[in-house]
């Protein structure tokens, strides 16, 4: 196979990434996102960026760079280079272990640390959410309790961010292949999505009754001010600390822990651990903590 991609029809010889430039690239990409870009990722973040330069005309990744770097650039491609270079891997209950965690035990132990009846909005909040998989689980499983439990009075919010204003826009329309929701339980299939009137383009909707349910919006970790004006009961930042070093996880995570009500959940990926740092979390299931005083 050669260094050539066909992409809408004209053939596009692969520009080629120098050291210079990449350390460029990898450090402004730390230094905004906090994303490690080690050497090991210069191919990759050369490959990612390909259309980008043959979108806007450029021959050269220096001539990109000097683009991406001018007041014009951090207008409009700095946005748009982000896209390009973050991951968006997520799924429908991912991790399922921890919804059952949320169903079963959470959200009883919030709804009784308020007291059952309570006029009280639960805000749960899916950071690092990409296409919205996530975010759209937690509204089915917070609704599920909702109806399990009618006497609770139980009301939510469900907030949604990623760093991506191309997934945030994806997430916000609800719309997927259909076997992207394999992973939902086939009752709550029934009730909360919606199949294409024509199934030959095999795509489905998530039901207006959860998508009313959240909200979507752009955020950088990087950012010294989230925007929460109230303190969140339920947090998941799953999957999204092995791409910081541990000085970068370290200031993340107590920024994060800093939006959490005390009392309120905390949960992470299985792959990661919060061992070796000093945070007001108690441990309460693998994965899952609990902010304490």
């Amino acid at each position: 196979m050669d260094d050539t991609d066909e992409i809408q029809g004209e053939v596009l010889r692969t520009v080629k990434l120098s050291e210079r430039e990449f350390t460029r690239l990898s450090e402004y990409i730390e230094c905004e996102l906090g994303i490690k870009m080690p050497p090991g990722k210069k191919t990759l973040l050369e490959s990612r960026l390909q259309k980008r330069l043959k979108l806007l005309g450029f021959k050269t990744f220096k001539d990109y760079c000097e683009f991406l770097f001018s007041p014009e650039g951090a207008e409009h491609e700095v946005v748009n280079m982000i896209d390009v270079v973050t991951t968006n891997k997520t799924d429908f209950f991912r991790e399922p272990d921890h919804f059952e965690f949320l169903f079963q035990t959470a959200l009883p132990e919030l709804v009784k640390t308020f007291g059952a009846g309570v006029k009280k909005t639960f805000i749960v909040w899916s950071a690092g959410c990409s296409t919205g998989e996530e975010p759209y689980t937690l509204a089915m499983i917070l609704t599920e309790f909702g109806a399990r439990y009618p006497g609770f009075g139980f009301d939510f919010l469900i907030i949604g961010t990623d760093i991506s204003s191309r997934v945030v826009e994806a997430a916000a329309r609800g719309v997927y292949k259909e076997d992207r929701i394999e992973p939902v339980p086939l009752e709550m299939r029934r009730k909360y999505i919606l199949r294409s009137k024509d199934r030959e383009k095999g795509m489905v909707r998530v039901a207006h009754e959860i998508r009313s349910r959240v909200r979507f919006r752009r955020l950088n970790f990087m950012d010294s001010d989230y925007g929460f004006r109230e303190p969140i009961d339920v947090l998941f930042c799953r999957n999204v600390f092995i791409y910081f070093d541990k000085e970068t996880q370290e200031t993340l995570l107590r920024k994060l822990v800093n939006t959490l009500r005390v009392g309120g959940f905390f949960f992470i990926g299985h792959s990661e651990s919060l061992s070796g740092f000093d945070l007001p979390l108690a441990r309460v299931a693998p994965s899952v903590y609990r902010k304490v005083e």
